[in-house]
């Protein structure tokens, strides 16, 4: 029985793929939208925050249909709205009179998809059998990473042999894997995430839980840990090597996307031999010296190094933190997927604007920025004694 899900658990690696292309494919566009649309930066800029604000937007209010409409239907929606996204991303800009507007609409056309996606593929992974579902939920989130990687070094390469003019072409290359990703889950089977005559928890009674607050606590902390050092990764090996924007975003983002997907591929290819917490503990533990390494070594290449560590340190804790709320409250439903899923993407965006702004505050001093940011994974390591502690309680 468990073999009729692999097409499933498939589907949803892939399906995070896409998210990793909605989130990562234009931001390597920007330079170019902006010469060719004349496109100010202060508007380019405005395109991230649009994207992730649509796709927290879309955490909290997917709460209201997805039961309703099923989990299929749901995920088709989701790849649907990624390709439609990308493929108006070609056309839009060019029609309208405002070449801005086009993109804007585009953006939050995948952006409403990617957030479906955030919401909907770990918990139809949660439901499938399986022997190790914390293996199989660290494995999953590792394509992400992979996607990431991915995104990055397939259209550097097009860019590079086909020239950036001809994006589009690679926008619809892109916008193929959702629709034949759609195509194959209409006939994937999928498990309901919650027994047959039991009903999933309801938002008022999740929040009545204490244990639900420290996951919702350490959600945040693993979204922030991951993106206080990826967003900055770039920059920090540019200033602190003084090399060129193409070997920072190699030496910077791609190797801690690289590095914290290999955390993902080990703890899902051995997670049976290793106790979750005990990983976890570890890596949290790793990510504060990462941190500190970034911040107060004084030779740029270890603290480039510490970097890279921080990749692999973060690695477990978003799939981690979604394993032990699935144990922690099994009845936790989509209500609770959706609301996790909204404190990791509210940790996402606030982890590199509280380090931008503690930056700028010490005369734009990046490396104290991340040493205010240490605090996330500090949180997050409380985080898994608390949770520890409320299962234990629970179970005697």
């Amino acid at each position: 029985m468990k073999s009729q899900y692999n097409k499933t658990i498939t589907a949803c690696f892939v399906g995070y793929i896409v998210q990793a292309v909605v989130n990562n494919f234009v931001p390597l566009l920007f330079l170019h939208f902006q010469t060719t649309y004349e496109i100010p930066l202060s508007q380019i800029t405005l395109l991230v925050t649009f994207n992730f604000g649509i796709q927290l937007l879309t955490d909290l209010v997917s709460v209201a249909f997805v039961d309703k409409i099923g989990y299929r239907a749901s995920m088709i929606l989701a790849h649907a709205l990624a390709a439609s996204g990308l493929l108006f991303l070609t056309i839009l800009p060019e029609i309208l009179p405002v070449p801005f507007i086009g993109i804007l609409i585009s953006v939050m056309i995948y952006a409403v998809g990617g957030g479906l996606l955030e919401v909907l593929v770990s918990p139809v992974v949660e439901a499938c059998p399986s022997d190790n579902k914390e293996k199989a939920m660290s494995m999953l989130h590792s394509f992400y990473c992979w996607g990431q990687a991915g995104v990055v070094l397939i259209s550097t390469l097009f860019f590079f042999a086909a020239g950036i003019d001809n994006w589009k072409i690679l926008a619809i290359i892109w916008a193929l894997l959702p629709v034949c990703n759609a195509i194959v889950l209409t006939k994937a089977p999928i498990a309901p995430l919650i027994k047959e005559g039991d009903s999933g928890l309801k938002i008022k009674e999740l929040f009545r839980l204490k244990v639900f607050w420290v996951l919702c606590v350490m959600m945040l902390c693993a979204g922030a840990s991951e993106q206080a050092v990826s967003q900055w990764a770039s920059t920090f090996a540019e200033k602190g090597l003084g090399i060129s924007k193409t070997l920072g975003d190699l030496a910077g983002p791609m190797a801690f996307a690289v590095l914290m997907g290999l955390s993902r591929l080990f703890y899902g290819k051995l997670g049976h031999r290793i106790h979750l917490d005990r990983f976890m503990i570890a890596s949290s533990v790793l990510c504060i010296l990462s941190y500190l390494g970034i911040s107060l070594l004084d030779l740029p290449q270890l603290s480039l190094i510490a970097c890279a560590l921080c990749g692999l340190s973060v690695g477990i804790m978003w799939p981690g933190t979604f394993s032990k709320a699935s144990s922690a409250l099994p009845k936790g439903g989509t209500a609770m997927f959706a609301l996790l899923a909204l404190a990791g993407d509210l940790g996402c965006s606030g982890g590199p604007t509280l380090v931008g702004m503690i930056s700028e505050q010490m005369g734009n001093n990046l490396k104290l920025g991340i040493l205010a940011g240490v605090i996330f994974p500090i949180l997050l390591l409380v985080g898994v004694f608390l949770c520890q502690k409320a299962i234990k309680a629970k179970t005697s």
